[in-house]
């Protein structure tokens, strides 16, 4: 569920197409083609869709999506 959510953020952020292309094991900026600006209105969106607060020290830790999806999922419980 967080996952397929995650997935369809990072799709609509860096207009990706095929929403397949975008795995757990995808690196945001070298797979997925993310600069620094893309990754902070990433970031800000994860923050309103799933109610979270991304602290800068976790935000540069945040560089594959599985880790976004480990780190929300954290938060939520």
């Amino acid at each position: 569920m967080v996952f397929e959510k995650v997935q369809k953020l990072l799709a609509e952020a860096l207009n990706i197409e095929d929403i397949n292309t975008i795995t757990r094991e995808s690196n945001i900026v070298q797979d997925l083609g993310a600069d620094s600006l893309d990754m902070v209105e990433l970031l800000m969106s994860l923050e309103d869709n799933f109610g979270i607060t991304v602290p800068d020290e976790v935000a540069n830790d945040l560089v594959t999506v599985d880790a976004i999806v480990k780190y929300i999922e954290a938060q939520q419980k």
